[in-house]
């Protein structure tokens, strides 16, 4: 079996690894580099549990080759937070209990990153269209909505 040898930044570190032709990005986050925030739904991209920023866009890491990944960078969910500090949108999904047994909580969190970041004061509208790809058995939506739309508020007013 042939290996690649992938070069890429992740989180803000540079790290590199092996990963055969049709290792999953995915699976190289979680098994290579110990990255478990980002999970397996569907594996087919339907569902968003696996999303991840790739350069800036939101991308399913479950349809990407780890191979692709070389000379990217990479944001996971466990990316966004500041060392300790939580990301405004990690503490309002806690406070807000915009979550349950978490495996869709990253998807969500990293898909809402990528749309504040492009536009830091959506409507609801908005929010809704940008998280139609993530998929959530446990909560219910409206949770998730207001917790993003608090932490849209909260980024805008500088805190």
């Amino acid at each position: 079996m042939s290996r690649t040898h992938v070069n890429c930044t992740v989180n803000g570190d540079a790290v590199d690894f092996l990963a055969s032709d049709s290792t999953s990005l995915l699976d190289a986050l979680r098994d290579e580099l110990d990255l478990t925030g980002a999970k397996e739904g569907c594996g087919t991209g339907d569902c968003g549990a696996c999303s991840i920023i790739v350069d800036g866009k939101l991308n399913c890491s479950c349809l990407m080759f780890a191979a692709e990944a070389e000379g990217t960078e990479i944001v996971t969910v466990e990316g966004i937070a500041d060392g300790d500090q939580l990301h405004p949108l990690q503490q309002t999904f806690l406070e807000g209990a915009a979550l349950q047994c978490g495996v869709c909580t990253p998807g969500f969190l990293v898909a809402a990153k990528v749309l504040l970041d492009e536009n830091p004061s959506p409507t609801e509208t908005e929010i809704r269209y940008a998280l139609a790809g993530n998929l959530c058995r446990c909560t219910g939506y409206d949770k998730i909505i207001r917790s993003v739309q608090e932490a849209a508020v909260q980024i805008g007013a500088g805190t």
